[in-house]
């Protein structure tokens, strides 16, 4: 018989505590092209030039690296731009649950996204 495995970081917004009553604390974004293969909790920054969203990276000066957003459902960006949901605002997260792009690479990197998404409700535990 085969032993199934399961990533417990790969569902759909098993990185929530809580969130606003609603749709309020989620919005349809674009991930843009080129961002790889993501998994549900990858922290995003907003690409200014486009609008689109990518893994948050602190050393790049293209907007992304400003956390602005969590990625609420995993997704394959490697060739194309992908719409999907992500938290925006008003909810606590689990921070150990959260993924991370290559470009995060120190635990103050961390602290910085944590502190920008504070800015917009979104509180880890």
């Amino acid at each position: 018989m085969p032993v199934l495995t399961e990533d417990r970081f790969s569902g759909a917004a098993h990185y929530i505590v809580s969130e606003a009553n609603g749709y309020r604390s989620r919005e349809q974004v674009v991930i843009a092209s080129g961002s790889g293969v993501l998994k549900a909790g990858t922290v995003l920054g907003k690409v200014t030039a486009s609008g689109k969203y990518a893994p948050y990276n602190p050393t790049l000066a293209t907007g992304v690296e400003t956390a602005a957003a969590i990625l609420f459902e995993g997704c394959d960006a490697t060739d194309g731009d992908v719409r999907r949901t992500a938290t925006i605002r008003d909810a606590e997260i689990h921070a150990e649950a959260l993924q991370w792009g290559a470009g995060v690479t120190t635990d103050q990197h961390k602290t910085d996204a944590l502190t920008d998404l504070a800015g917009s409700g979104i509180i880890a535990r």
